[in-house]
């Protein structure tokens, strides 16, 4: 069954420019077809009679068969505009539609999974997102037949719900580190271009789990390989962002930047936000776990430099993200883009009835490479620590329009704000010259000249529809946090950004609709940037780096009592200041 576009104004995006989906309806066909008649590796007999048409009218526009070609799709256009003056980013355009999206989600192709694509798929629409990518495990069954079986299954959710996005990707076991998604533009090639990254790069297929220097050059030759397939157009696009990175203290400091720098067009962020958050439920209502799983603690790979808090979340975002001052600031602050996102990491799902069905066991899936296909269990599992994608993380990815290359190109630019539970409707955020009506949007950097008056402007769109857990939610708070820009590290393991903190605090108890709050950034002197939070207020402690640097910050969750939807958050991504 397809989904209407009734749900497009229930979900809650920040239509702030008076441009509905109505305005964006996607065209999958055309993409697709689009998609094989580029790739030039596939001769015109292996075309549909559609893509064969569609390659003679590219064709006959000069766009096929010269240097023309692919400039216009995501990665080649990064490389086509890379830096000459030493920065990495270049001046981001406004988004025209804002786009739900999840890019973690597991099926029953997944050791650990048990829901068929159409059932993820689904719900993801009926909860409001717009895109979603599917990302099983890696591992020896699923690169032997488990990224052939799923595409079939995505190809059939595809058609059946036409209004959403539906990406194939998988879930790196990233070799000497924790996981990550992987995913590419859907095109004729896509299945070959993961299968053969997945037999090549992925940890577990390729026993390389474990730290050593060997291990984490596998993880950066398997980027930059993924690189290498976008620029032989076998893929016309393909990313890559780290999973829970501080889950189990395993992705280090300088692994982290040696992932970003080994093709910044490739490899864009990590999660702000881990999945599981239903986890954190106290009992009875749930399984009384910690939130996004988060309750470990150091082993023997872990980077010994984290400290204990850093395996909790904090407010169910990552301690990465959360901690102001911390290891994501200190990598905005060497001027490189590196992103956040949020997202359900769907595997099995709280307060559902669903089971696997009798003899599907391990063996089963060992063997058949998936799951047999769900049956009602007749209870209801509280015990369970996911939510369904779109019920409570979201991932909102600013576009040109609504289609498969713009969501990659709007992650890739960094033009994204996440939330859970539905926080808000619409957050947008912009630096500006003063005077100006119109200035730099998320994830752009606005180049000034010296001395020029700038200021962050904020506009809130506060929530007017129940969240899915049937309340209204109100934003209280939100934050601004700036940081100096100063310049690469010399020790790759620097997880601190001293000169980063919150500058400002607005009280927004109360205020409804639309709203705008301008902080003024003062004169553009030093190369800075700025990135924007906000709560319902509900729980808050001084930062991990202190009340000078976080006077009201994330409280670090308790592992057994750590209800999400009493503690809600929203996180920006950054822009930066470039006077010149």
């Amino acid at each position: 069954m397809g989904h209407s576009h009734e749900h497009s104004h229930s979900h809650g995006h920040g239509h702030g420019h008076g441009h509905g989906h109505d305005h964006h309806h996607p065209n999958t066909e055309l993409d697709q077809a689009t998609l094989a008649a580029l790739d030039e590796s596939v001769p015109d007999r292996e075309l549909s009679p559609g893509e064969v048409s569609r390659r003679g009218l590219l064709r006959s526009a000069g766009i096929l068969g010269g240097t023309a070609a692919l400039a216009v799709t995501g990665a080649q256009l990064a490389a086509a505009t890379a830096p000459k003056d030493g920065w990495v980013f270049q001046q981001g355009s406004r988004p025209n539609v804002w786009l739900a999206g999840d890019h973690h989600i597991h099926t029953q192709l997944s050791s650990d999974g048990m829901y068929r694509v159409i059932d993820q798929a689904r719900h993801a629409a009926a909860y409001g997102l717009d895109w979603l990518v599917i990302t099983d495990h890696g591992g020896a069954t699923h690169a032997r037949i488990g990224v052939d079986l799923v595409n079939p299954q995505i190809k059939a959710a595809r058609a059946e719900l036409r209004d959403t996005l539906i990406f194939q990707g998988l879930e790196w076991n990233i070799p000497s580190a924790e996981h990550g998604t992987v995913f590419v533009a859907p095109g004729s090639r896509e299945v070959d271009v993961l299968k053969q990254f997945e037999n090549t790069y992925d940890g577990s297929v390729k026993n390389a789990s474990s730290n050593s220097p060997a291990n984490e050059a596998l993880a950066v030759s398997g980027i930059q390989w993924l690189g290498q397939q976008v620029d032989r157009r076998r893929v016309a696009d393909a990313l890559f962002l780290a999973n829970h990175p501080a889950r189990n203290g395993i992705d280090s400091p300088h692994e982290i930047r040696n992932w970003r720098d080994a093709d910044p067009r490739i490899a864009i962020g990590f999660e702000g936000a881990p999945g599981h958050q239903a986890a954190g439920l106290p009992k009875p209502l749930g399984g009384g776990s910690a939130r996004g799983y988060y309750g470990n603690s150091p082993n023997p790979n872990s980077f010994p430099g984290y400290p204990a808090e850093s395996y909790r979340t904090w407010g169910g975002f990552d301690w990465m993200t959360a901690t102001v001052g911390g290891l994501w600031d200190s990598l905005l602050a060497e001027g490189k883009p590196w992103w956040i996102t949020a997202n359900s990491d769907s595997h099995v799902n709280w307060n559902e009835t669903a089971r696997r069905p009798d003899g599907s066991s391990q063996e089963q899936f060992n063997r058949d490479g998936r799951y047999m296909d769900p049956v009602y269990g007749n209870a209801v599992n509280t015990t369970a620590g996911d939510f369904w994608p779109g019920y409570y993380s979201r991932t909102h990815v600013g576009a040109d329009r609504r289609d498969y290359l713009a969501v990659m190109e709007g992650l890739r630019n960094g033009r994204v704000w996440v939330d859970h539970g539905a926080l808000v409707k619409g957050v947008e955020v912009e630096v500006r010259e003063v005077g100006n009506r119109y200035g730099e949007p998320l994830g752009g950097a606005l180049i000034v000249k010296k001395g020029r008056a700038i200021e962050l402007v904020v506009r809130i769109t506060t929530q007017t529809m129940p969240n899915w857990a049937n309340f209204v939610p109100a934003l209280n708070r939100v934050d601004v946090i700036q940081g100096s820009v100063t310049g690469p590290v010399a020790d790759k393991d620097t997880m601190t950004a001293p000169n980063t903190k919150v500058v400002k605090q607005w009280d927004t108890s109360g205020k409804r609709g639309t709203f705008e709050l301008v902080y003024p950034l003062g004169r553009a002197e030093e190369a800075q940037y700025v990135r924007v939070r906000g709560t319902d207020g509900n729980r808050s402690q001084p930062g991990y780096r202190g009340a000078a640097v976080d006077p009201a910050g994330p409280k670090l969750d308790v592992v057994g009592d750590a209800d999400p939807w009493v503690d809600l958050w929203f996180y920006t991504n950054p822009i930066w200041v470039l006077p010149k």
